[in-house]
């Protein structure tokens, strides 16, 4: 049911993911994408769609243990960044960085995913989805806020 006043434009409806930015030694563990038909071949971090119910930061935490196989406390994702995302349909993209996590990585969608690397956070290898990349660079420029079109 809508809220709006008859003839009031359409509300802006997003599609809500979560990343989840490992972090260690000063490099960030990236995935290779692969058999997914978006920007396959391309690297990018853990990350998945927020389910209904779910909060974003719930969303980071499955999401680590479904791609990457490692346990994460709430306590140990800080917030890093939100993204507002203009691609074939408006998204919001949370960030979290996680430092401690128990568990080996390891890649647990071997379908999806070609491979597991950790590259320096400051030299990414050039085939990086972009804005992933942009999202990085705004973490690392310390902006918790940051635009992206596609």
């Amino acid at each position: 049911m809508s809220h709006s006043a008859p003839g009031a434009p359409e509300r802006s409806r997003f599609a809500v993911a979560a990343h989840i930015l490992f972090i260690r030694h000063g490099e960030v563990l990236l995935l290779r994408r692969f058999n997914t038909g978006y920007e396959d071949g391309n690297y990018s971090v853990p990350a998945g769609h927020v389910e209904p119910g779910e909060s974003a930061l719930d969303a980071a935490i499955r999401e680590s243990c479904e791609e990457v196989g490692v346990e994460i406390g709430r306590d140990e994702a800080p917030f890093a960044l939100v993204m507002h995302r203009q691609a074939e349909a408006p998204r919001i993209d949370f960030f979290f960085v996680v430092e401690r996590w128990s568990g080996e990585v390891r890649n647990r969608e071997p379908e999806k995913c070609d491979e597991l690397r950790w590259a320096a956070i400051d030299a990414l290898p050039p085939n990086m989805v972009p804005y992933v990349r942009h999202a990085i660079g705004c973490y690392q420029a310390g902006d918790r806020y940051a635009e992206f079109t596609e």
